[in-house]
């Protein structure tokens, strides 16, 4: 736990460290000052009124200093707090920054969205509210531990057989609790998706649902949350009686060992002695228990922070791709993939088996095939979203895992299926694609995109503002505008994942017009369904359950009969489109 917190914390652990000291100071210190209750009892039991005076003078000093210290300590706990909130969020988002594109699904967005904003609260806190009085609670008792033993074995011994016992018993009911959390904290993830997804998607959701806006969905997740909550909090609250009845066990210990004591002394007669003794003892005894009761109050406390720390180590634990100790500089805009199989996970089936493919460079590839055939899979192994399984991919004759990460994405610009713009103009989010990008080129770029139609009826133009992930644009706006981007990026290789899926039949003409002019300049690796996007390819590639089954120009695959002409076949039917027999290569409506 200690480990992920100085991960988190980076240069600001020394915060952490010093926190620390002070803590276990201030723990020992109170131990010390109970501790001189055994004196002034000896002295005020047996009419040393001088002697237990400089022993209560002694007791308020250690009072004074205690209460000093531990302000100090919850000063120290506030530094380590904001220290986690001011660096430790920066630092997990530097670690995330590094990790492949393709660990960034739905599951792992929504878990680091989650422990970014609640998690990192709850870490914050830590310090100054739950490990001082757990410091205190644990380091206390130990100094007690050692007074007891001196004043009497018997009752020292139990109190030392007790804390192991009490540790195990406390680790048992962390760990009864800790899948029911884990549980919590997933469905909690889950409802934050669900939450922003409802207010996003209104539109959508009114469409099909009426008045309602399409609450099943939130519902459920909220349903789910609430049973979890509640296995959560009858699981905490017998976690918080089994440990506070295990301390109480061992009071009980002590005082049944204290009374057989008792007994054996009243059968061979009391002495002034012997009764001072009893009652140091029994007061050693009620303070040793007392810190153990805060320790146990505050272990369920403990064990939901904790899974907000193992949730942190888990996303710092996520290794980036591994990066060349010597990058080397492709040589062209090429791309081979050799004998590659992927699959998602160990225990994951095959996604992609023994595929090899050569795309020469300025040429225009189409990726066809049924939904789960790889196609999109393929498409991120080029642009390196993860390492291949097996085989290699290549670009410009370099394996990917060769080049370094700024090489790759400079050979690389991606249109992607799903569309996303950053808050800000539209201008602002075509020139992602190239920062200092004039107005020209940005223009220019809109033009090719089929943006400039959608700038000409908006009166701001290009500083026109999109909103908060393109809310203010429809889809196919949205999808243009992405488009625009990816081509004013200078880059040789465009990968292009149904981009025109969007899009109306005159947009969908004006980008393939788009990716016609494209020809012969850039490599163009093409996933779509349009035929007239799929039959200006200079090659097709035809995948089937993670292989390739065909390949080739679009009047050969058309005239084999095979999964191509079977392509065709449906498309015409959906579509009504008619092959044009003269050109071969064309496609009309």
């Amino acid at each position: 736990m200690l480990g992920t917190f100085v991960r988190l914390l980076g240069d600001d652990a020394v915060f952490l460290r010093r926190y620390i000291r002070l803590a276990l100071v201030y723990g020992v210190l109170c131990g010390l000052t109970i501790v001189t209750l055994v004196p002034i009892l000896r002295h005020l039991l047996g009419n040393q009124l001088e002697a237990a005076g400089q022993w209560l003078a002694l007791l308020a000093l250690g009072v004074v200093v205690c209460w000093y210290l531990r302000r100090r300590v919850e000063k120290a706990g506030i530094a380590v707090g904001i220290a986690v909130l001011r660096g430790g969020r920066q630092r997990l988002g530097e670690h995330v920054g590094t990790l492949p594109v393709g660990w960034f699904n739905a599951a792992n967005t929504a878990r680091l969205s989650h422990v970014t904003t609640q998690g990192m609260m709850e870490i914050a806190q830590l310090p100054a509210h739950v490990f001082t009085p757990l410091f205190t609670g644990v380091v206390t008792p130990l100094v007690i531990l050692v007074a007891l033993l001196l004043v009497d074995l018997r009752l020292g011994l139990v109190a030392l057989v007790s804390l192991p016992l009490l540790a195990l018993v406390m680790l048992a009911t962390m760990r009864l609790g800790q899948r029911a959390d884990q549980r919590y904290q997933r469905n909690t993830a889950q409802t934050s998706q669900r939450m922003v997804e409802f207010a996003q998607a209104q539109s959508v959701l009114r469409a099909f649902n009426g008045e309602q806006g399409g609450t099943r969905f939130l519902e459920l997740a909220v349903a789910q949350q609430q049973q979890a909550a509640r296995k959560l909090i009858q699981l905490s609250a017998l976690s918080s009686v089994l440990n506070v009845w295990a301390v109480q066990a061992s009071f009980a210990a002590l005082l049944v060992v204290a009374t057989l004591w008792l007994g054996e002394q009243a059968g061979a007669g009391f002495d002034n002695a012997t009764v001072i003794a009893t009652l140091v003892a029994l007061v050693l005894a009620t303070r040793f228990i007392d810190p153990l009761l805060d320790v146990a109050g505050y272990s369920e406390v403990l064990r939901g922070t904790r899974g907000q720390l193992q949730a942190v180590a888990e996303l710092l634990a996520v290794e980036p791709l591994p990066e060349p100790a010597a990058p080397q500089a492709p040589v062209d805009a090429s791309v081979q993939l050799e004998q590659v199989g992927f699959r998602y996970g160990d225990d994951q089936p095959e996604v992609l088996r023994e595929v090899s493919l050569d795309i020469a460079p300025g040429s225009m590839t189409a990726l066809v095939g049924a939904s789960g055939s790889g196609k999109t899979t393929l498409v991120r192994l080029i642009a390196r979203f993860f390492d291949v399984t097996q085989g290699r991919v290549k670009v410009g004759g370099v394996d990917v895992r060769q080049m370094s990460a700024e090489q790759l994405a400079g050979q690389i610009s991606q249109i992607f299926q799903d569309a996303y713009l950053f808050q800000g103009s539209i201008a602002d989010n075509i020139r992602l694609g190239k920062p200092d990008a004039s107005e020209a080129e940005v223009l220019e770029a809109a033009r090719l995109a089929g943006v400039q139609e959608i700038l000409e009826r908006l009166p701001e133009g290009l500083h026109t503002p999109v909103g908060e992930g393109g809310a203010r644009l429809s889809g196919g706006e949205r999808q243009r505008i992405s488009i625009a981007r990816a081509l004013i990026k200078d880059a040789p290789i465009l990968l292009i994942d149904e981009a025109t899926a969007a899009l109306d039949a005159e947009n969908q003409a004006a980008i393939a017009e788009a990716l016609a002019r494209l020809r012969g300049k850039r490599t163009l690796i093409v996933i779509a369904h349009q035929l007239s996007t799929v039959a200006m390819a200079d090659q097709i590639v035809v995948l089937d359950e993670g292989r390739i089954r065909e390949q080739g120009a679009h009047a050969q695959l058309a005239a084999e009969g095979g999964l191509y002409a079977h392509f065709l076949e449906q498309r015409r039917a959906a579509k009504g489109w008619r092959i044009g027999e003269a050109a071969g290569d064309g496609v009309t409506a």
